[in-house]
């Protein structure tokens, strides 16, 4: 009976904090980041289609950009509105993005190299909260957590020796989450928790990834590749390097796979619209039915929980 009873008070705290939009309501977003933002909206519009909802929006996407660079570029269009090096490659600034519509929500996030270290957040988060909340008052502020790279990446596989540095993706994941957690507190805003989503898929002990120790990296010749079945991150991939010549062999275990982009975009539309991705009747080509259905619950779980820890 105390079990019921706590699990019927969990669901109600859920419905307090959550916030369901009808069938055919608009969200208007702007999203302030860079390619981690890109890759978990790929498949927003047609979520949110899908879902019998519209959803205009606006994305500022510079390749690795952090905190930083967003309010630097602002502070330079503030100081002398002639000067490039505050526009964007469209030619507008921030403060004309976030004057071009009645943004519903303007996200925030962190470049994701740092994602883990907190003092690289201060002061530019706070700073670019209240330069929204000048120029686009209506609009409540999200910030999107972002994910830890894959567990094989360089980065974990040859660690550096650099003090705080993670040397695990589980280390990265519990760092940017502190950080994450800590300015969203600090700004009053709440989290889009893409992050928790990507370690809970990826850890889980049916569908979670593995990486393929058999295969053979010194005599792979293309289109050869290791097993990566359900990696959230691009992973191994044939491609030229970008200053030229033969195609290589190479790892990307920072931007997301399909697969992470439609967990991604999973719980942006759970957060944005309020309503569960379970059922969403759009699945991206590629990805099997069961694995689209176990992103979507994952997806699902991971923001009901925040909301329930954030309830009253």
């Amino acid at each position: 009976m105390i079990l019921r009873f706590l699990s019927f008070s969990l669901f109600l705290s859920f419905l307090a904090v959550s916030t369901v939009r009808a069938e055919g309501d608009t969200v208007r977003l702007l999203t302030i980041g860079n390619s981690f933002s890109r890759n978990a909206t790929n498949h927003l519009d047609d979520l949110a289609a899908a879902g019998g909802h519209t959803l205009i929006h606006r994305s500022i996407v510079v390749g690795g950009a952090s905190l930083e660079l967003h309010a630097g570029k602002a502070q330079k269009h503030e100081a002398n509105p002639e000067d490039k090096a505050g526009l964007y490659k469209n030619g507008l600034s921030l403060k004309a993005e976030l004057l071009a519509e009645p943004w519903d929500y303007v996200t925030i996030q962190q470049a994701s190299v740092k994602s883990h270290d907190l003092a690289t957040y201060r002061p530019f988060a706070q700073w670019l909260a209240d330069y929204s909340a000048t120029y686009a008052p209506t609009a409540k502020l999200l910030v999107h957590q972002t994910w830890a790279y894959r567990k094989d990446d360089p980065r974990f596989t040859q660690p550096s020796d650099k003090p705080g540095e993670p040397a695990t993706q589980e280390e990265m994941y519990h760092g940017l989450t502190t950080a994450y957690e800590t300015i969203a507190a600090e700004l009053g805003a709440r989290l889009i928790p893409v992050g928790d989503a990507f370690f809970a898929a990826g850890t889980d002990a049916k569908w979670g990834f593995q990486p393929d120790t058999t295969f053979n990296f010194n005599s792979a010749q293309p289109p050869e590749l290791p097993l990566q079945t359900h990696s959230l991150h691009v992973g191994w991939r044939w491609a030229k390097p970008a200053t030229g010549g033969e195609i290589k062999l190479g790892m990307d275990g920072h931007h997301a796979s399909l697969a992470g982009e439609y967990l991604g975009a999973c719980v942006w539309y759970e957060v944005l619209f309020g309503g569960s991705t379970v059922g969403n009747v759009y699945l991206p080509k590629g990805i099997e039915v069961d694995y689209a259905r176990f992103l979507q619950e994952t997806a699902h779980r991971v923001v009901s929980s925040r909301a329930i820890e954030k309830a009253p």
